[in-house]
This record gives structure tokens, sequence and C-alpha cells, in this order.
């Protein structure tokens, strides 16, 4: 899938979603560091070179509308991709992120997407 391995940073408070996901991006050729909470993933954002960013939208404290501004103010190119249980998003959210896909949408399509966002198909 991937020739060259990129650095994702995954994010989500659910524990068993975020292992699931860490598998999947590994098994298809990515290096993946993962985070349960926004502060968790600003730290690993600022310290490691993260080239795409799959972050939950709904998380206790700091949502991922907040994660996604916080990480614009720091590493304003690195694609984000937000994904989300809730069909709608609010709007200052989409203007944040590169792209959204819902949970349910699954292996296939998030595969697809970060290729894309990889490849700057999708990057603004």
């Amino acid at each position: 899938m991937a020739v060259e391995q990129h650095t994702i940073l995954c994010v989500d408070d659910e524990p068993v979603g975020l292992e699931v996901r860490r598998m999947l991006l590994e098994r298809a050729g990515y290096r993946v560091f993962t985070a349960i909470d926004g502060p968790a993933a600003l730290e690993i954002f600022a310290r490691e070179p993260i080239e795409v960013v799959v972050l939950d939208f709904a998380m206790p404290g700091m949502d991922g509308g907040e994660v996604a501004s916080n990480m614009r103010g720091v590493k304003p190119n690195i694609p984000i991709l937000m994904l989300s249980a809730y069909t709608s998003l609010p709007a200052e959210v989409h203007g944040l992120v590169d792209m959204t896909m819902t949970k349910g949408e699954g292996a296939p399509a998030l595969l697809k997407n970060l290729g894309s966002l990889v490849a700057g198909d999708a990057s603004q």
C-alpha cells in the first residue's frame, strides 16, 4: 500500500477503536502514533514528524475542533482527517480540517482517504 513509510497520528478517546485503527494502518505500511486525548495528541504532534492526523471529533475535555485548531497553530500544513460518529460537524470544524468522514465508512474508505492526503490530493 504505502511505498514509503508515512507517519500518522491517530487520536481517539475510545481505546478499542484507536487500537484497531493503529493495527490497520501499521499493516498498510504506516508508522503510527496514538493519543487518547487532545493534550496527549498535541504533545506528540509537536514532538514527532507527523505527516497526517486522523482525529476523532467527540472527545471529553478538548474536542477534535479544539485539537485541530491548536495543531494548525503549530504546523499549519499538516493534513487533518476528522473522523466522527456523527454525520454532521460544526461548520467551523470543516474550515480547520482537510477531510471528514464518519466512523461507519470503514477501513477501505479510511485507507483511501489517507492515501489521497499523503499524496497531497486533498490538502488545502
